[in-house]
């Protein structure tokens, strides 16, 4: 069900990784994998897109390995919208993040959330709808332009103070059925350790495509899945790699 091989999500020097495109691409070597995807996240202010899409086109040239050009866009619409950059030609794959709650009222943060829970302003269960419906309707809006990516499925939540056990089944389904319906393929995070094995359990049950995702900011973290396998094998352990 997952390819060990691929690490689906590295950060360069170009935005919150230490380390250049043809540093990592050396270090995906070493670690014997097929396939390396670039996503340094963006916004629309990013002036630094043409030189970095350069960089991974020009690395391309003098290695085996698959890159993929793609980049994060965080989700700042209750419509779904993306803080899209200017220009997105050149993208082969683009990952969805949310580090922010999009109200009406504006976006809040995890910690802000979580004080609104506490002090009983705001519901768990409200913050994990409006999670669902806003990642939902953001993978959509991407999968218009390019093959997408869900990054940290449910991270919001957790930074918020909500557990994953406490997600219902329902909402588990729904975001599940948001990536089959659009194709989205689903990350597992290795730094941040995310999703939980009962959402991995789901996405495999449904036929959603999961990619492993290092999630490196160092050369020394691409392809290194620990709790990947973990998760797989906690999940179903015949989906377990190798």
């Amino acid at each position: 069900m997952i390819d060990l091989s691929a690490d689906g999500h590295v950060h360069t020097a170009f935005a919150s990784g230490r380390d250049s495109v043809s540093v990592l691409v050396a270090a995906a070597e070493q670690a014997g994998l097929a396939e390396l995807t670039f996503a340094d996240r963006v916004g629309p202010d990013t002036s630094w897109l043409p030189p970095y899409l350069a960089s991974i086109q020009r690395a391309q040239q003098r290695t085996d390995v698959v890159l993929k050009r793609g980049v994060e866009v965080e989700a700042i619409g209750i419509d779904g919208w993306l803080a899209f950059p200017s220009d997105l030609g050149g993208l082969e794959v683009i990952s969805v993040g949310l580090g922010r709650l999009p109200l009406p009222a504006g976006l809040l943060s995890p910690d802000a959330v979580r004080g609104l829970i506490d002090n009983g302003t705001m519901r768990a269960l409200d913050v994990i709808d409006q999670v669902v419906t806003v990642t939902g309707l953001a993978v959509e809006r991407v999968s218009r332009y390019a093959p997408t990516r869900l990054a940290r499925p449910l991270d919001f939540l957790i930074r918020a103070g909500i557990e994953e056990e406490a997600v219902p089944d329902a909402a588990i389904a729904e975001l599940v059925a948001a990536c089959r319906a659009n194709g989205t393929v689903v990350e597992l995070s290795e730094r941040h350790r995310l999703p939980g094995p009962r959402l991995v359990r789901a996405c495999v049950e449904q036929g959603v495509r999961l990619v492993a995702a290092s999630d490196a900011l160092r050369a020394g973290e691409v392809g290194q899945f620990r709790y990947v396998r973990e998760v797989l094998a906690a999940a179903r352990p015949s989906a377990a790699a190798a």
